[in-house]
């Protein structure tokens, strides 16, 4: 895929533009609103644990089966018990995440950009994604606003290992000396630091107004470009010109 001279916006999904916290309400079906949020937490916790640690190890495991694993250890940490129906329940209820309220309007403004190029840039696997964008019933209405999907599926690395980036890079038709005309989308702050590191632009979505804590890169390297509080400002942003690639064209 080639850019055509337009910007790279490559928003991450889990976090970003899916809430997996969403993933609560399924879960409540089988334990109950107070347990569900809490195994919701752990679950997602352990999935995140799972891909840094495979990549210490120098291996892989499709992000599906991280997922699912990850879940039978929420759910044994939280002393709970769940049939394997109930499991394969779940983890296609996975694919139906429901996305945050700010990111319906602001697809639809991106949608009307010429100057950019949305892409979905994941951990998941190709069926995963493809399904959470093409057949989610809160995501599927703007599937045709992301040009491409790009996973680590390819690679066998998760975020925030640089061969990622580099690979999502590639996946564009940007050169690793062209890497800063990419922006990076995302609502986790290890992605963030990971897409600095290799030299990526980086919009971090602060939805919970918290404010920037990560400390584990001092100074500018270690920090997004810009900090917005929902995807209406990235729209509001890229409407005014602050988000760009020299050259870009319509």
């Amino acid at each position: 895929m080639k850019s055509d001279g337009g910007t790279i916006l490559a928003f991450d999904l889990y976090g970003t533009l899916l809430s997996t916290e969403s993933i609560a309400k399924e879960l409540t079906k089988h334990f109950g609103g107070e347990k569900a949020a809490a195994v919701a937490a752990t679950w997602r916790k352990y999935q995140l644990e799972y891909t840094w640690r495979l990549n210490s190890m120098n291996q892989y495991l499709p992000f599906s089966t991280i997922t699912r694993r990850s879940l039978h250890h929420a759910i044994a940490e939280n002393k709970l018990e769940l049939q394997s129906k109930e499991a394969a329940s779940l983890m296609s209820a996975y694919d139906c995440l429901s996305t945050f309220p700010d990111v319906a309007p602001a697809l639809k403004s991106l949608a009307k950009q010429l100057l950019i190029v949305p892409v979905i840039f994941s951990n998941g696997t190709q069926e995963m994604v493809g399904n959470s964008v093409n057949h989610s019933p809160d995501l599927s209405p703007y599937s045709e606003v992301f040009k491409n999907i790009i996973t680590v599926e390819k690679i066998q690395k998760f975020k925030p290992h640089p061969d990622v980036y580099y690979h999502l890079a590639d996946s564009v038709g940007k050169t690793r000396e062209q890497i800063g005309d990419i922006w990076l989308v995302s609502g986790n702050p290890f992605d963030i630091v990971g897409a600095k590191a290799v030299g990526m632009k980086a919009v971090w979505v602060d939805r919970g107004a918290g404010g920037w804590a990560d400390g584990l890169i001092e100074g500018e390297k270690g920090r997004p470009d810009m900090v917005i509080h929902g995807l209406g400002e990235l729209a509001e942003a890229v409407e005014g010109g602050k988000i760009s690639t020299p050259g870009a064209r319509s």
